[in-house]
């Protein structure tokens, strides 16, 4: 009886285990169809003409430099805020994680409209205009735009590298008379460098592919705060299917990578 019984519990668990690989199965088929989609649709020919056009090269060249020059910003603001929320404790800690974390719950176009009203008519947007700085439908604001959105995605994955560190090796290093500077320096950072790199992938594929809040803050003016996304947007509301899977293919492949980093750090973790 008591053998019956665990022979009925191991089928259950095993038709149990049986239903969720499905569902993980199911769900991947759907999204490889999905993928796949975008790469069959296009002529080969069209992609390449697609590519060689004075539209798709300016797009590519500003995806890449707003796209490099906001992940430094993002990396060079993320250290230490991901330290500071993983090391120390101090008032208003948790407003703090919860203001940074917040515009991963935003849709991109409600953060967009967020930093537009605070770039535009306010204190702040005056005192960046009296140094020459303009966010508002500049790209400048495609910068500011990408910075906004990777940020919280980089401070997290730098919160949770620096909790996977030992603290005691820290404490080891400030006994032997370095100082909290020196520390973060030569240990701290040397030690979560995998966590360094996969954070500096993540954010620049963040950066490239942000569209909503670069949409609003920046503009999708052709030829001028025009990035990837945007061209995929445009071409899709001119009718140009060619150029906008053009733009959809190289986004897939910028995220593919990204992706494929990401994993390959995250397993040396």
């Amino acid at each position: 009886m008591h053998a019956l019984k665990e022979k009925n519990r191991t089928r259950k668990i095993n038709f149990f285990k049986a239903v969720l690989i499905f569902i993980s199965f199911l769900i991947t088929a759907i999204l490889v169809l999905a993928i796949g989609a975008l790469f069959m649709v296009p002529d080969v020919k069209d992609v390449w003409t697609s590519l060689k056009s004075e539209e798709m090269i300016y797009s590519l060249k500003l995806s890449l430099w707003t796209g490099m020059l906001s992940t430094v910003l993002v990396m060079i603001f993320s250290l230490p805020i991901g330290y500071s929320l993983s090391r120390f404790n101090f008032i208003g800690k948790g407003f703090v994680k919860a203001i940074i974390d917040l515009p991963v719950a935003f849709p991109e176009l409600v953060l967009g409209l967020c930093l537009l009203l605070l770039f535009g008519n306010t204190f702040v947007g005056k005192i960046f205009d009296a140094l020459g700085i303009h966010f508002v439908f500049t790209r400048q604001g495609v910068v500011a735009a990408q910075f906004f959105t990777a940020l919280p995605y980089a401070c997290r994955i730098m919160k949770s590298t620096f909790d996977y560190i030992d603290p005691r090796m820290e404490f080891v290093s400030r006994s032997l008379g370095y100082s909290l500077f020196e520390t973060f320096i030569n240990v701290s950072l040397p030690l979560a460098k995998n966590g360094i790199l996969a954070s500096t992938v993540i954010s620049f594929a963040r950066c490239i592919g942000t569209f909503g809040t670069v949409l609003i803050l920046a503009g999708g003016t052709y030829m001028k705060t025009e990035v990837l996304p945007i061209t995929l947007y445009l071409n899709i509301s001119y009718g140009n299917m060619g150029m906008a899977l053009t733009s959809g293919i190289v986004l897939m492949v910028v995220s593919f990578v990204a992706i494929y980093v990401f994993e390959r750090t995250e397993v040396s973790l």
